[in-house]
């Protein structure tokens, strides 16, 4: 086992004053919070569109809540900006350019920033990834989550096959970096079914994947009306297939469910599990900041309506609270082991402002239970840690 060295200088401890000499990455997450239908297994912050989605107005108010923020980010570049949802192709692309120009106005946008849109297959034309792509858009993820129409329906998408695969054959038209989001383990499904829709995603040649098992999420509907999942150990069969089969077309298993061509990693989420920052602009959205001595957190409020009339009385922040320094390390865990290649162990001191050796009991714990490879220049979870991550993330809670 490798020996882990402090890397603070000696007498600075898990109890000192926090000091953050460089700001972390940042990102910036705008969230829309409308979608056609409400997924009976979705517990993000979406509503469903009753008509027509208030554009204008809830453009405006996400530019008046980034205006509000910029005295918590004067002066630092951002990397990467993620349209999440909600359904943000529900916007126009004139919509987007506008919004995205307001950005550029008031941030400093690196010039090879990745700019990602999340897409539900049943809300996109031809035309609108053109004006997407013309607005700045670079990334597009797609919500296909299946393409058999069994299954599509017992997930309540409103998409059917054929406009899944128009709308991957429209991304791969207009973008040069793509992602779909494909779900196992569903209702009634068999491996058979689940390695299919792999094969169907992977003609289609992505540079990214997101596979992940259905689950039942609290307040949602499918929580309270669950439908007949597979097995366990069925599940776990998936997940091993799949692995097995990206790894096999030459995708590199980077994040628990997140896979991709090298060079093509979504870095808006790869900041995340650097525990970088991320400004969080719309209803709900969440942001983390790190200022001088504290890391901030807050949360917009979430209801579309309480949200434009919050921000047009100037008070877009819902909950704001500081990250106790104590948690910081579980938090930067949380996040950084979800990798499956692990972290330089220098960033635990950047992003926590603690020394590495006030976890190295914990470390070493893990270690010998064969959860975590530590070698001197990083820390990664081994194949067992991945598989059980719960476990592992408990050792330092």
């Amino acid at each position: 086992m490798s020996r882990i060295i402090p890397i603070l200088p000696a007498g600075k401890t898990a109890g000192a004053p926090l000091e953050f000499r460089v700001s972390p990455p940042l990102s910036l997450y705008i969230h829309v919070p409308w979608c056609v239908q409400k997924c009976p297994y979705c517990d993000f912050n979406s509503h469903e569109a009753k008509g027509e989605i208030p554009e204008a107005v809830y453009l405006d108010a996400l530019v008046a809540d980034l205006e509000s923020a910029l005295p918590l980010i004067w002066g630092r570049p951002v990397g990467s900006i993620f349209f999440g949802g909600g359904t943000p192709s529900l916007l126009s692309a004139a919509g987007i350019d506008r919004l995205l120009m307001a950005v550029r106005a008031r941030v400093s946008l690196q010039p090879e920033a990745e700019i990602t849109l999340e897409a539900n297959p049943g809300t996109v034309e031809a035309e609108k990834f053109a004006g997407f792509r013309a607005a700045g858009i670079n990334r597009v993820s797609l919500g296909i989550q299946s393409f058999n129409p069994a299954h599509l329906q017992a997930l309540g998408r409103i998409h059917d096959r054929d406009e899944a695969l128009r709308a991957a054959a429209l991304a791969a038209r207009h973008f040069e970096r793509f992602n779909l989001d494909l779900m196992y383990g569903l209702p009634g499904q068999s491996l058979e079914e689940a390695l299919a829709d792999l094969d169907t995603a992977l003609a289609l040649q992505p540079q990214h994947l997101s596979c992940y098992q259905l689950t039942l999420e609290p307040n949602t509907r499918f929580a309270a009306f669950p439908p007949e999942l597979p097995e366990p150990d069925l599940c776990a069969d998936m997940q091993d297939a799949i692995e097995a089969r990206l790894a096999a077309a030459g995708f590199d298993h980077y994040e628990t469910s997140a896979f991709a061509r090298p060079g093509y990693q979504c870095r808006h989420n790869l900041n995340y599990w650097h525990f970088g920052d991320y400004l969080g602009i719309g209803a709900g959205a969440h942001s983390k900041l790190t200022l001088h001595d504290r890391v901030l957190r807050q949360m917009r409020w979430k209801r579309p309506e309480a949200y434009l009339k919050e921000v047009a009385a100037g008070r877009p922040v819902q909950e704001e609270s500081q990250v106790e320094a104590a948690q910081l390390p579980f938090e930067f865990l949380m996040n950084a082991l979800r990798l499956n290649g692990g972290f330089d162990p220098t960033l635990f001191e950047a992003r926590t402002s603690r020394p590495l050796i006030t976890i190295q009991t914990q470390l070493q714990a893990a270690a010998r239970e064969g959860l975590l490879d530590l070698q001197p220049d990083w820390i990664a979870p081994t194949d067992t840690g991945r598989r059980f991550l719960n476990r592992l993330l408990e050792r330092f809670l």
